[in-house]
């Protein structure tokens, strides 16, 4: 099977994978009990968390580890709102400005509180290519203690967001900024220290870690009501913590360190996703790109191609029996596959947004993938559109 679909290519490494089958039979007892073994668990998770910390450029006590990305983006956007009076009596609607290009962990968030009319929530707006437009009219969103979440870059498109612009953007209103790095950290160089945001998450599944770990770093200082009671992660976050994946999670990290030191490797998978949609764009000439054609403006291992007038669910399939993974940016509903509301929000066509699919790479991704891959998409849209004259 060619994987190039985004949980595909990031399956962890056999490092990961060892390290966490040695902490399954060494390392499982509770890291909050204070006999000797447990006090190991406890070793094992504070070396992993400084790995991670490590990763950032960021002390590890200012990392909290939850179970996923998801999670941490909740702890971190609806722990700020509450620590500020959300839901109390009399208290002023909390202001939350976001985009309709997000996560569903943001999106659907944002349209809860909504919804309940919990929180003011504005959306900034965006450019035909999905990054924010930082204009005069987005940054009169962003009012003294506002919440601003924004991804870094984009899981769909891998378009990247203004963040610097939108940092100062934040510290001139006094507005709290939440980044969601998941898909930025582990594969393009970050340092905490040099940036203006007040939070970031991200996710070690992302680049080659176990799923079940997710990050939050937060800037000291920075007032957040848990969302999970307890009194492990400084009583920031409860629950006993997933030792094995936190443990592999380290590894993950310390693997991303020394691959993220030398450019040349992501310069190299960009290449091949170029050569991916040389091929494609050749072959089928009327394919869309929905991300930005400029390298810079979107992360090197990311692309969304749509083919007008095909569903991108019989795509999948049919690129599935032909032994190519890759996936489409909208959840699958009552059996049929809705286009994407982040292709929506941008402004794509509904009939090119409907046979629009991503395809992710990996630093572990060949030539000769890319150029069997590119041969399947071809034959696939080619077969699709003649059943169906």
């Amino acid at each position: 099977m060619i994987e190039l679909d985004n949980n595909a290519t990031t399956r962890p490494s056999p490092a990961v994978i060892e390290a966490m089958t040695r902490a399954l039979g060494e390392t499982w007892h509770n890291p909050s009990s204070v006999h000797r073994a447990g006090q190991e668990a406890r070793r094992a998770v504070e070396l992993a968390r400084a790995s991670l910390a490590k990763l950032i450029n960021a002390k590890p006590r200012e990392l909290t580890l939850t179970s996923g990305g998801t999670e941490a983006l909740d702890l971190a956007i609806k722990g700020v709102l509450e620590s500020r009076g959300l839901f109390a009596p009399g208290a002023a609607k909390p202001v939350l400005v976001t985009t309709k290009v997000e996560h569903a962990a943001i999106r659907e968030l944002a349209d809860d509180l909504a919804r309940r009319s919990a929180a003011d929530v504005r959306y900034l707006p965006i450019t035909r290519e999905g990054r924010i437009a930082m204009t005069d009219a987005a940054k009169e969103m962003i009012t003294p203690d506002a919440v601003v979440a924004v991804q870094w870059a984009n899981n769909e498109t891998g378009v990247i967001q203004p963040v610097r612009e939108l940092s100062e953007a934040c510290q001139a209103a006094r507005a709290t900024l939440i980044i969601d790095g998941t898909q930025w950290v582990g594969k393009m160089p970050t340092d905490v220290s040099r940036e203006l945001f007040d939070a970031l998450i991200f996710a070690p599944h992302k680049w080659h870690g176990p799923k079940g770990v997710g990050v939050l770093w937060s800037k000291p200082g920075l007032r957040l009501r848990p969302q999970l009671l307890g009194t492990q992660e400084l009583g920031r976050r409860g629950g006993t913590e997933n030792v094995p994946a936190i443990i592999g999670a380290g590894v993950a990290a310390e693997e991303a360190v020394t691959w993220l030191a030398d450019a040349a490797g992501r310069d190299g998978v960009a290449a091949l996703r170029d050569r991916f949609e040389a091929k494609v764009f050749e072959a089928l000439p009327d394919t869309a790109r929905n991300s930005p054609s400029e390298s810079s403006r979107r992360l090197w291992n990311t692309t969304n191609l749509g083919f007008p007038n095909l569903e991108a669910e019989a795509l999948l399939l049919l690129l599935s029996e032909q032994g190519l993974a890759a996936s489409a940016g909208a959840a699958c509903s009552s059996g049929s596959l809705d286009p994407s509301p982040v292709l929506l929000a941008m402004g794509v066509p509904e009939a090119i947004a409907h046979g629009s699919l991503r395809f992710s790479l990996s630093k572990h991704t060949t030539q000769d993938e890319i150029d069997a891959a590119a041969a399947i998409v071809i034959a696939a849209v080619a077969r699709l559109r003649k059943s169906w004259r």
